[in-house]
């Protein structure tokens, strides 16, 4: 009879999720380790990203990117495009579509190894490239990217004499608060 009971609790799929979760979480635990190390697998210009297609919503007309619509997963990120475009202190700015195949790798608060795609690349200067990651409404992950991201310029910076990586999170509501006038002052606000 507790044999048949037990049975019925393992199909349970609420006891079902709790079990393979628990498992995955401490197989990573063993298996998964940061070994503090960076590579740079491949450059690709941003002029020889070939045509993708995007779905059919708002988009900018860029000034500042090779891009010929900048399309955002939001309207804040729409919101900021048009900053950058607006911004006399930038050289260039490209927003970082999957077809860019620019992507960080980290831990999620799962325990698992996932990749996130930072928003924008923007050329401050001319070997000078900010890698900022925008942000409406954060989630349990974004912390960990974020520290992920700081990490990643850090790695890059000591194989990468030639150009100086930094890292800028932006959020919504400090971005509103704040206006900016320039790509320096939105430095000045939210690398703190």
């Amino acid at each position: 009879m507790v044999l048949i009971f037990s049975l019925v609790n393992l199909s349970n799929p609420e006891v079902n999720k709790t079990i393979i979760e628990t498992f995955k979480k401490k197989i990573n635990e063993l298996t998964v380790v940061d070994k503090g190390e960076a590579e740079i697998k491949d450059y690709i210009k941003i002029s020889q990203v070939r045509p993708f297609v995007v779905k059919d919503q708002k988009y900018i007309t860029p000034k500042k990117s090779l891009f010929n619509r900048i399309v955002g997963d939001s309207g804040f990120e729409l919101k900021f495009a048009s900053f950058l475009d607006d911004c006399s202190d930038i050289i260039s700015y490209v927003k970082n579509y999957y077809a860019v195949h620019f992507k960080i790798d980290y831990i999620a608060s799962d325990g698992s190894i996932s990749n996130f795609y930072p928003d924008f690349i923007i050329k401050f200067k001319e070997e000078e490239i900010y890698i900022v990651e925008t942000k409406g409404r954060e989630d349990l992950d974004d912390p960990l990217k974020i520290n992920r991201l700081k990490q990643w310029c850090d790695d890059i910076n000591k194989l990468d004499s030639k150009n100086k990586y930094r890292w800028l999170y932006v959020k919504e509501e400090e971005f509103a608060k704040y206006k900016a006038e320039n790509f320096n002052s939105l430095i000045t606000v939210h690398s703190k």
